[in-house]
């Protein structure tokens, strides 16, 4: 008798026979999205960086996702990305999971803000050896990052049209072509059956919602770049709805994550100004916020004033730093190697705002440049 194990969160009844109707290229699409092993192309690919910048001595980057690359061949990169280096500060930040690199470890957690009533996410950095003291934190990270997989299931059933007054909504308020719905809808029923299939041998952090992009970008080769590109369009709009309507209240508060993490002596940092700096209001216990990254950019030079002139009051009892995050995805440059796409182009370290005329300028008045942010922080997480 054919035995059928627990099936994933919003996997249709007919799984099995979603499977038989699926190719051989949706079953090699799958694999190829979810796949972790690297091989040796790939690995020397890693190891070998874009630019090489001699003159740049001082290397801060503590906003960067190794994902499942491992991390010798980060190290190597960033070595041969930066071989003038004469002071840095390094450290991963893998969402809701801690990993050590060399001295330090971190994590950017997904936790919820009450007083501003939305998602927000913090960098977290401590000394390695200070790991064993931080187990409640990770039973909150592993409860929180069961929690945000969920999403993608959410996702998954409302694409596949298992709910579908939520899909019509979407659907109306987007304008998007039948053909277009029907695509989507086929490739989520057949996306669900296939991680129904093989979720017990996938890691956690794979069940992400841009596992969907890359699901659809597989069927290019066989539909072409025109239908799959408005069929993402509409995807995303469906995505978009999904985020807007999951519930916060099975995240952590931002005050209970803070709270566990200075009981240990972690350090924070606010990341991603564009969405995050209204919570610089709540006067958190941070160390600093983020004020540009490649994809928040807008505020730069009024979050530099703002934490200076909140530094001149005394408004905190230690000065806020100004961080900037590169945010690199690692596993973005061998999903899609040949594209030209913003999260392909970061680089572990490279932040050129710290080098831009008007951005200097500002960052001299307020006291603060990579050299000063380095030697702070370090302090602070070996205090």
């Amino acid at each position: 008798m054919k035995q059928h194990k627990q099936a994933s969160p919003g996997a249709p009844a007919d799984a099995d026979a979603v499977l038989d109707a699926a190719t051989e290229e949706d079953e090699r699409a799958f694999f190829a999205i979810t796949g972790t092993t690297l091989t040796a192309q790939e690995e020397e690919f890693i190891a070998t960086p874009a630019e090489v910048l001699p003159r740049q001595e001082r290397v801060l980057a503590v906003h960067w996702h190794p994902e499942y690359v491992p991390l010798p061949l980060i190290r190597r990169r960033v070595e041969a990305t930066f071989p003038g280096c004469a002071q840095s500060l390094i450290i991963p930040t893998q969402h809701n999971e801690i990993i050590t690199y060399g001295e330090f470890a971190g994590v950017e957690v997904d936790c919820y803000s009450s007083g501003f009533n939305q998602k927000v996410q913090l960098l977290l950095h401590f000394r390695a050896e200070r790991r064993e003291r931080a187990g409640v934190l990770e039973a909150m990270l592993a409860h929180t990052a069961r929690y945000r997989s969920s999403q993608l299931f959410e996702f998954l059933h409302v694409l596949s049209g298992r709910d579908e007054a939520r899909l019509t909504s979407v659907a109306a308020d987007t304008g998007a072509a039948e053909e277009t719905i029907r695509f989507a809808r086929l490739h989520a029923v057949k996306l669900l059956a296939l991680l129904d299939r093989h979720l017990g041998s996938l890691p956690v952090d794979i069940l992400k919602n841009k596992l969907v992009r890359g699901f659809l970008d597989a069927q290019r080769a066989r539909y072409g770049d025109r239908l799959v590109t408005r069929v993402q369009a509409f995807v995303q709009a469906v995505k978009l709805r999904v985020k807007a309507q999951f519930p916060m209240q099975y995240f952590y508060r931002a005050s209970e994550v803070i709270e566990e993490a200075r009981g240990f002596g972690a350090g924070i940092v606010i990341p991603h100004p564009e969405q995050f700096w209204p919570i610089l209001l709540a006067d958190y216990d941070v160390d600093g916020c983020e004020v540009w990254n490649p994809q928040s950019q807008r505020y730069t030079e009024f979050l530099i004033d703002t934490l200076a002139r909140k530094n001149r009051k005394g408004w905190t009892e230690r000065p806020q730093l100004v961080f900037m995050g590169d945010d690199t995805h690692m596993s973005e440059k061998l999903r899609n190697p040949d594209k030209t796409s913003d999260k392909v182009q970061r680089e572990i370290g490279v932040q050129p705002a710290w080098d831009d005329i008007g951005i200097r300028k500002r960052l001299l008045a307020s006291g603060m440049d990579r050299a000063r942010v380095i030697n702070e922080y370090t302090a602070r997480l070996s205090a």
